[in-house]
């Protein structure tokens, strides 16, 4: 699939999406909306596909919306506000189906590589994912009440669960730019060094995706994503019912060669 403002990438069984206007900072416009969810929905379908990175072009991740098109009046809207299950995923409940909380349905780990300033939807959206690796020294800002806004799309709810309720309010109130170091020292990210930091990522989904079983991570994803919706008795049930579903699957049986013979497992997925 032909994309404009994404590149999308598959390689070791790791997607890439990469924000792709680094001429605009890799500002957010409804294109690249439609166009990222569209890569994760690629991402979902494919088998060959274990884990999925999200990162920018250039030296940004994101630095919020379009403001050259908000400054001329309401943006268009996106063409994507809510999402259908990629084919084979689990059936979503309506939280999990929602215009970026589609990201917590895909049965596999989503981690955003941080590769510089983040702010607005940008960081938004990478609430989303199961893990923020930010580049050191870059910045961070939930600029929305100085920008007129509010807190979008669902980053109100998202960020006192990730961070707690005083440093959400620190950061969604005020609207301060705050440092990569301080946004790890809240628990929001994990800072790596500017030099190596895409192959210090890429190494960390790598072992991910060779050594878990792919079977495991969605049931696992599934259950982090579903457990702020429920009872800890539902969770426990969950959990459970999941636990007794492994006792016949290969991947189970491979895990368990593979320790007792002290060798990378081969998991298969099923």
């Amino acid at each position: 699939m032909p994309f404009a403002e994404i590149a999308y990438d598959v390689a070791d069984r790791i997607a890439t999406i990469t924000l792709n206007r680094p001429e605009k900072r890799n500002a957010w416009s409804p294109e690249t909306e439609a166009e990222v969810r569209d890569a994760f929905a690629l991402a979902a379908e494919d088998a060959a596909v274990r884990a999925i990175i999200l990162t920018g072009a250039g030296s940004t991740f994101c630095v919020g919306a379009d403001v050259t098109r908000i400054a001329g009046g309401r943006p268009p809207p996106p063409r994507f506000v809510g999402v259908t299950p990629p084919p084979g995923g689990d059936p979503p409940v309506e939280d999990l189906s929602r215009r970026y909380s589609y990201i917590l349905n895909i049965g596999k780990p989503v981690l955003a590589a941080i590769n510089g300033a983040v702010a607005g939807v940008g960081l938004a959206v990478s609430l989303y994912c199961d893990l923020r690796f930010m580049v050191a020294g870059a910045k961070l800002a939930a600029a929305f009440p100085r920008r007129g806004l509010i807190a979008e799309h669902g980053s109100a709810w998202m960020l006192p669960r990730l961070i707690g309720p005083m440093n959400a309010a620190d950061l969604l109130l005020s609207g301060r730019t705050i440092t990569a170091e301080e946004a790890q020292a809240m628990g929001l990210v994990r800072v790596l060094p500017a030099e190596g930091f895409r192959d210090a990522v890429r190494a960390y989904v790598t072992d991910m995706v060779e050594n878990c079983s792919p079977r495991s991570l969605r049931v696992i994803r599934r259950q982090m994503a579903l457990a702020p919706l429920q009872s800890l008795s539902a969770a426990i049930e969950l959990a459970e019912s999941e636990q007794a579903a492994t006792i016949d699957t290969e991947d189970r049986r491979e895990g368990a060669r593979a320790f007792l013979e002290r060798r990378k497992p081969n998991f298969t997925g099923r």
